[in-house]
């Protein structure tokens, strides 16, 4: 027994979390196919095993890999597929939100084989209908509020099976800088490529870009006309606008606009990823080919993405050039996030011989701040740190939680600062930020000590009996990821995850 704040709880020792990280599969090569017909994807099994259903998904990945120019005819009857919409079922999260119509995944459950049936009848005759989004706001780190839809449990289910059967095509056609929302890819992977592009091209200047409103602005219009340089199926089509068109309900009002994709739906990253592949990723893709003499580096995680270049005067006539094109399609760059700094293994040094005092410009991208660092033997490094508001909110949001389970039992706060130690470990554990982990555990601990003193009058609960309860609840800070280029190498083995 340990008695702390003058209460006895009994301490009982937490296993150890497995510290492996998990790999994602090598990245397929881009490539031009040789033009042919439509595909026989008509003709896929239609038996309820899942595993036709991925025979039939393997199909149309491989003719859309063999033809980029094949456009898909008939794709909806993979979607109303019973096992794929069970499958999509499944996959939702059961403690999720419900929709405006209050439908529940626990009691969509229990007649859910005639739920399917009914879902899949409704989609193949045309008869399913798009509902309205309830909107929620969530806040953010910088004080402001994030707009979110929760779209009904139905919509959820039909958008997993549309994203599936899309991602099949588009999977085959996005170019290898892009990560954000793509199956088998993950923040660290886009980071570990804008290190190593960083390091091993010659970049001295990088333009830190976000686009303003991104998911509020987009146009219907032109998604549309995106979808279809690839999508000839009009029923799927047809899906897709009903989203669009089915609007928020916001204050017992529904608002409706031609413009804009509602964040939080299952479908709206890849329509995202779509918009942008065309106006942005194949754009760079041919600006870099055809206008820069120097090296170009692109990493693009949703609507945040970062250029690398290795002349300053590209970089101008790039952003000039990359606002004029944005403007074409009603977006817009954030003003105040997007910055061209000289950043690279230069960038010290040329600001001493220009006179410019202190040290090269940081950014932002994907929770890190990325500075011009330097390794033990002297060289040139991208040092990555958390952001300063990404800490301090955290921080934040624990002392709140602790408050509020003051007079919890030791082990049920120290199961709850556990796995918020391990999350921050698992994602920040990046080489060279061992002591910023170690201050960060350290943190939350003295959090815990100050909300323990206050359990009872005159309770002075020393650090040095405090030290053993967090020793056995909150598990040490180490690092968790490999260096960028030890698994960049790995995963692409020889194949680009920067062009």
């Amino acid at each position: 027994m340990t008695n702390v704040g003058g209460k006895s709880d009994r301490l009982v020792v937490p296993e150890k979390p497995s510290n492996k990280a998990e790999r994602t599969a090598a990245e397929g090569v881009e490539g031009s196919g040789r033009t042919k017909g439509n595909s026989q994807e008509h003709n896929a099994p239609r038996t309820q095993g899942r595993a036709g259903a991925q025979s039939a998904l393997e199909r149309v990945r491989k003719a859309a890999k063999e033809d980029r120019k094949q456009r898909f005819t008939a794709l909806l009857h993979h979607v109303y597929d019973i096992e794929r919409l069970r499958t999509a079922f499944l996959g939702l999260k059961r403690d999720a939100a419900a929709g405006i119509d209050g439908e529940t995944w626990q009691h969509y459950r229990e007649g859910l084989e005639g739920n399917l049936q009914d879902l899949s009848a409704r989609l193949k005759r045309g008869a399913f209908r798009a509902r309205p989004v309830r909107r929620v706001f969530i806040p953010k780190s910088d004080g402001r509020q994030r707009p979110l839809g929760v779209p009904v449990l139905e919509d959820k289910i039909v958008q997993r099976a549309v994203a599936e059967v899309l991602n099949a095509i588009y999977e085959e056609d996005f170019l290898g800088f892009s990560y954000g929302f793509r199956p088998q890819r993950n923040p660290h992977q886009a980071l570990d490529a804008l290190t190593v592009g960083i390091t091993m091209k010659k970049v001295n200047w990088v333009l830190d870009a976000d686009l303003r409103n991104f998911f509020d602005t987009l146009k219907h219009a032109w998604l549309v006309q995106f979808i279809e340089h690839r999508v000839a199926d009009k029923r799927i089509v047809r899906l897709i606008q009903k989203w669009l068109a089915a609007g928020v309900l916001q204050d017992g009002k529904r608002i409706q606009s031609e413009v804009g994709t509602v964040q939080g739906g299952s479908i709206s990253p890849l329509l995202a990823n779509i918009y942008l592949h065309y106006l942005f990723d194949l754009w760079v893709q041919r600006w870099r080919q055809k206008q820069a003499r120097g090296d170009v580096v692109v990493v693009r995680w949703a609507d945040d993405f970062v250029v690398g270049f290795q002349h300053r005067i590209e970089a101008e006539r790039f952003l000039a050039e990359l606002r004029e094109r944005f403007a074409r399609f009603g977006l817009e760059l954030h003003p105040e996030k997007t910055r061209l700094i000289e950043f690279g293994r230069y960038a010290r040094q040329n600001r001493s011989n220009r006179g410019d005092g202190g040290a090269p410009q940081t950014f932002n991208f994907l929770g890190f701040t990325h500075s011009c660092g330097k390794t033990r033997k002297g060289g040139f490094t991208v040092l990555r740190q958390t952001m300063r508001a990404r800490w301090q909110a955290k921080l934040r949001a624990v002392k709140a939680e602790l408050r509020s389970r003051m007079h919890d039992p030791i082990p049920l706060v120290g199961a709850y600062l556990r796995s918020v130690v391990l999350a921050h470990v698992r994602y920040y554990g990046v080489p060279m930020i061992g002591p910023a982990l170690g201050t960060f555990r350290l943190a939350v601990g003295r959090l815990w000590w100050h909300v323990l003193r206050r359990r009872s009058q005159g309770n002075h609960l020393p650090w040095r009996r405090m030290r053993p309860v967090l020793d056995c609840w909150l598990p040490p800070a180490h690092i968790c990821h490999p260096y960028p280029l030890v698994r960049l190498g790995v995963i692409t083995q020889g194949g680009s995850r920067m062009r």
